[in-house]
This record gives structure tokens, sequence and C-alpha cells, in this order.
């Protein structure tokens, strides 16, 4: 009996301080974590201050508090999943918990998001700082994709989306509209005909650019899938439906069929080398290629293009993910439930 009252007692105690807007709501751990991280203008880092990259596996010591209160909004960015994961988690967080501070902080990034995207649709690899290439417009890495899906679902009440506030959505509207403007207008132009992407762009012109010394300007397979899979998305427009097809199309000529990316273990020195391997079961695809004439192409340490992967130094050989298999369920999976869905031929 007592039991009853005390749990009673509880019930009216927490029905009283929710009539206060007092209610005490549970805690999502990682969300916590996230709320600490959050730089001032909305968005995450990838890397602190010092350096050290974002891990939220570990515990939030004294010496990791003040490490992230060090970190400014320069290294605020939207490179490797960075900011748009956290807005994801978040509203996951929120909608498990109904904890408002989860909410509150989504927004704050989303509005960071809105505030860096380029009058031309395009967004930046990190915002506000535009040092090197990071003012680049980047699909590297699914950067700029990962912050239209975060609009996408705003704009479309999608995946918990549906719990922020009401005056994001047309501004996440008009933001994916530019965004697919954007797309469109930077698909790169081979003899008259739509290819695919590359990984950056000069965000005042267009054009095709260089990131990092070993990512030259050229055609990017990998991203090129994401952008692609984001189009399917979209309604079947004209130009939309000629942009995805004329994508597939690149992709089904330019195949390396026969090999795969392999880990091998060098017999003498026990070490693992990246190397193709023969395999006749196997396709893959080079990730860059040349934007006019789609040999493969790799870059190097040195600034240097080598259009054979042997010639480039072993330590970019082993570091980097130079083919891989991305088109492949898009092309086997995707394209053909798409043509259905829209009643394509």
């Amino acid at each position: 009996m007592r039991k009853i009252i005390i749990l009673s007692f509880i019930a009216v105690s927490v029905f009283h301080n929710y009539c206060a807007g007092q209610t005490v709501f549970t805690k999502d751990s990682l969300a916590e974590k996230m709320l600490q991280y959050q730089l001032s203008n909305g968005a995450w880092p990838k890397q602190l201050a010092d350096k050290s990259v974002v891990d939220y596996r570990l515990p939030l010591t004294k010496e990791l508090l003040q490490k992230i209160k060090k970190t400014a909004i320069d290294h605020a960015t939207l490179d490797n999943g960075a900011t748009t994961r956290e807005i994801t988690g978040l509203i996951k967080a929120f909608k498990d918990t109904q904890n408002r501070a989860y909410l509150a902080a989504a927004e704050k990034g989303i509005a960071y998001i809105l505030s860096a995207q380029y009058e031309n649709g395009g967004f930046p690899q990190y915002y506000p700082n535009k040092l090197l290439y990071r003012a680049e417009i980047t699909y590297n890495d699914d950067a700029m994709i990962n912050a239209l899906l975060v609009l996408y679902k705003v704009a479309n009440k999608q995946e918990g989306f549906e719990s922020i506030n009401p005056i994001f959505v047309s501004k996440a509207q008009t933001a994916v509209e530019k965004g697919i403007a954007c797309i469109l207008k930077t698909q790169v132009i081979q003899d008259g005909k739509r290819s695919i992407w590359a990984a950056q762009y000069d965000q005042k012109t267009l054009k095709p650019a260089q990131a990092r010394k070993f990512e030259p300007a050229s055609l990017s397979t990998s991203e090129s899938v994401a952008i692609v899979r984001f189009l399917m998305l979209q309604p079947a427009t004209a130009e939309i439906k000629q942009a995805i097809e004329h994508a597939i199309h690149w992709f089904e000529q330019h195949d390396i069929e026969g090999y795969r990316f392999d880990r091998i273990q060098d017999g003498l020195t026990g070490k693992y080398k990246r190397q193709l391997v023969a395999d006749s079961t196997s396709t893959i695809w080079a990730r860059f290629y040349h934007l006019e004439d789609n040999r493969p192409l790799f870059g190097d340490r040195d600034n240097t293009i080598k259009y054979n992967f042997e010639e480039v130094s072993e330590e970019r050989r082993n570091g980097y993910a130079w083919f891989g298999n991305w088109p492949e369920k898009l092309i086997q999976k995707d394209y053909p439930k798409w043509k259905k869905q829209y009643k394509i031929q």
C-alpha cells in the first residue's frame, strides 16, 4: 500500500512539474555528449583544436571538456559526416526521450546548414573557415549530399524531423531546390553528354577543382553514386531523369572487370599491401577518372598525377580507397527500382 502511495505521489509531482514547464526528461548518453561538442554557431567539428578526432566513445573527462571548450567555430564542418551525423542522432534521441534540449540543438544545427549554403546551391566543406580548399563546393565524402539529405527530411517531415519547428520547412524546401539546381549544373559534360561529377568544385566558377594534393580535379565515382541516389529521391523531371540515366550509362561504360582491390600480405616482410588482384568474379571502378578522356588516375603526396596505380607512392597506395564497387548496387538494384517506380522504359 505504501509503495502505491509513493508511486502516486511521484506521478502527481511529475504532472505538476510538467504543468509548470519543468518536466524532468530522461537523458540519452550519446546525445548528452553531442551537446557538449556543439559549437557556438550550431555546427560540430570533426577534430578539436588540438587536432584530436571527435570520438563519442570517449568519456567526458575534465581534460577533454577543456579541449572541447578551446575548439572555435573555424572547426565547424560538414566533412566526414560531422554536423549532419549529430543532427540525425539528436533527432532520434529526442524521439526516444522527448528531451527538448536535443531538439533545440538539432534545430541550431539545421540553422547552421542553411547558413552555410551558397547562393548557387552548393555547400562548402567548412564554414566559415575558407582556408585552402575548404570553401570549395564539396561532394567529397558526401558532405553536400549529407547536408541536403537532412534538409530534405526537414522539408518532407520525415524520420523524426516532423518535430522540427515549422519555420524551417519552407527554408529547407528552398535550400533543397537550390541544391538540386547546383547538382545539375555541375554534372560534367563530355562531348555534349552528361557524365558523372567531380568531388570538388570552385565555389564561384562551378568548375571541377583540386582538394588535397592527392585529390586532383577529376570525375569521382564514389561521390557520384551518392549524388545519383539523392536525385532518385526527387520527382523525376526531364532534367533529373536525364542526369540519372546518363550517369548510370557512364558507370556501365567505365567499370573494370576481372579485378578486385584487396589487402595482400607480403610473404617476406609480413606487411599488408593494397593492390589489384585478378578475380574473374569481381567488377570495380577507379575512384577518380580523367575529366575528358576517362582514364583512371591517381594523385600523390607530391602533387603529381599517375595513370598507373603501381607508380603511386607506397604510402598513398595503402592509404586511400583508389578502387571500389560503389556503383554496383546502384546499377543492379537502385536504378531498376527507380525506373519501375516512374514507369521508365
